[in-house]
């Protein structure tokens, strides 16, 4: 019988795959993902309203305590990349979430782009704390 019953943060790994393969990211301190909808809304005639959400894809970001230039040369990769073919390449990440009954849960999050929104703060006796944001066209569980 497990102590927890619920996830905690530990129970996540991460892999960023960019368009020159696997980019280790040091030291993740956090995740986050949220799921993108557009909302319909309708009256019917008979005074039911009715909604959906549409899928528009998945948002999220990293945390990163800077241990390596393994986050700045994956971005300065990707703007050179857009600045040399006009194209903006595509990453995917994968999220194993062990489960608390020991299961493995994966889900991959595809055409996903990145946006180093921090690169750190450089001070003495002070750690470098990196936030990548992205955008995902969709997550699916593998």
């Amino acid at each position: 019988m497990p102590i927890n019953s619920f996830s905690i943060g530990r129970d996540c790994q991460l892999v960023v795959m960019g368009p020159q393969g696997r980019v280790d990211l040091t030291y993740v301190t956090g995740f986050e993902s949220r799921q993108m909808t557009q909302s319909v809304r309708l009256d019917r005639l008979d005074g039911v309203p009715m909604g959906a959400e549409l899928p528009k894809g998945w948002e999220g970001s990293f945390e990163v305590e800077r241990g390596t230039s393994a986050v700045d040369d994956f971005i300065a990769a990707a703007e050179q990349i857009f600045l040399t073919q006009g194209s903006l390449p595509a990453g995917t990440v994968y999220q194993y979430v062990t489960e608390v009954d020991g299961s493995t849960s994966t889900y991959e999050y595809s055409g996903v782009v990145f946006k180093l929104v921090n690169a750190g703060t450089w001070r003495g006796d002070a750690s470098v704390k990196q936030k990548l944001e992205f955008f995902a066209t969709q997550r699916q569980r593998i």
